[in-house]
């Protein structure tokens, strides 16, 4: 079954992923504790769980309304 969700969510998890994306590299190429400690899985694991976070939370946001608009 389609839900509303899932573009929702998608849309949602590139802004985050651009918006996490910026900053994570601008703090590596600027911040020498972040380039000496933050190597690129760790940087990968910012970036994704941010993403990963913000889909799920915008799908079931999304999902929810649609549920309390149908069910009345």
């Amino acid at each position: 079954m389609y839900s509303r969700g899932c573009p929702a969510g998608t849309k949602a998890a590139a802004v985050a992923c651009v918006a996490s994306a910026i900053p994570t590299l601008v703090a590596i190429w600027t911040i020498p504790w972040a380039k000496a400690n933050l190597d690129y899985a760790a940087q990968g694991l910012i970036i994704s769980a941010a993403s990963i976070a913000a889909y799920f939370i915008t799908a079931d946001k999304t999902i929810l309304e649609c549920t309390r608009i149908n069910t009345h």
